[in-house]
């Protein structure tokens, strides 16, 4: 009977270690005061560095603190013919391609909707948006967000993400 006291109160002392543990995750900030250490913090953090108000400059410094070296992303769609199209490339060719339009025009992408999928370290979130030149303007464009992160005990990191 003793052992069993023994073993049953070890589990404990070991279960609320690891609730405090990631209890203290929730505060893990970047250097922009980004949140990656909850799931809801880093979804905002990645909607938040591609809202920029007309004239502002996009932070590619601020987006590669949410991914993972060497992150790859793109975007699906279909093409003028219906063929469907996949635009595939690094983290930085994107905000080469993008940041100018979006600095010239604003834009202000916000969610719409959530779904998760988690097992163990790796989560999938499928994230619908809105897009607006300013914010409460004229929707211009809505779609889906298909991203994956990883969760390293500490933080989240994106390890890519892919829109249509």
């Amino acid at each position: 009977m003793k052992k069993l006291i023994i073993v049953l109160l070890a589990a404990a002392l070991v279960t609320s270690a690891k609730n405090q543990a990631l209890a203290q995750q929730h505060h893990v900030l970047t250097k922009f005061g980004d949140d990656v250490g909850t799931l809801d913090g880093i979804i905002k953090a990645y909607y938040d560095v591609v809202t920029v108000k007309k004239g502002e400059k996009v932070s590619y410094e601020r987006d590669s603190l949410l991914h993972i070296a060497d992150v790859r992303v793109g975007s699906g769609g279909i093409d003028a013919k219906g063929t469907p199209v996949l635009h595939y490339t690094t983290l930085l060719q994107y905000h080469k391609g993008a940041d100018a339009y979006m600095e010239k025009n604003g834009f202000y992408e916000h969610e719409t909707a959530r779904t998760v999928q988690n097992i163990r370290s790796i989560y999938h979130v499928w994230s619908s948006y809105q897009e607006r030149y300013e914010p409460g303007g004229k929707v211009i464009g809505q779609g889906i967000n298909s991203i994956e992160l990883y969760y390293d005990g500490n933080r989240f990191w994106i390890l890519g993400w892919f829109y249509d």
